[in-house]
């Protein structure tokens, strides 16, 4: 069975099962299907929560890549927002929390990789149509597989 990209990409950012018990709520995980089927009243919504789960997926990716606290913040914050019943309550949890952004961009150094992500995630973030969407999630899954993770190995060695 062809796994549609949202989910491989959900599914390469969250490999372990204790991560994808945490972070990927069903809604979550058929939050693409459920945008792709939604009446028009509800279409905005249904966008901003795959726009949450793209955000997420490569923020889990940025925090695995660099160890960061910065991006696991903001990891916290896109999972709460994630959870948000409308458009108003998703801008209200980012607004309430744009600090934990605005940390991520002054306090972070990065590899060439870590800007490749954090590009996706701002163009996530700005993206306002399907078609860009689904850009930012055919080049993330074309790098995430290219990603060097060898740096966890180490640590679990130790």
């Amino acid at each position: 069975m062809l796994v549609p990209p949202y989910q491989r990409l959900l599914q390469l950012a969250f490999p372990s099962e204790a991560d994808a018990a945490r972070y990927l709520h069903p809604t979550t995980l058929a939050a693409y299907r459920t945008f792709e089927q939604a009446a028009p009243a509800d279409l905005a919504y249904r966008f901003e929560r795959v726009r949450l789960g793209v955000a997420l997926a490569l923020m889990k990716l940025l925090s695995d890549l660099g160890d960061l606290e910065e991006s696991r913040r903001v990891l916290d914050v896109l999972h709460r927002a994630l959870r948000a019943p409308s458009v108003a309550a998703i801008d209200a949890t980012i607004t309430k929390e744009a600090n934990v952004f605005e940390r991520l961009y002054t306090n972070l150094y990065v590899n060439e990789e870590g800007e490749q992500l954090l590009n996706l995630f701002e163009r996530a973030l700005d993206a306002d149509s399907q078609p860009l969407m689904d850009d930012v999630i055919r080049e993330a899954l074309k790098l995430a597989p290219n990603l060097d993770f060898s740096h966890l190995d180490e640590e679990d060695e130790e």
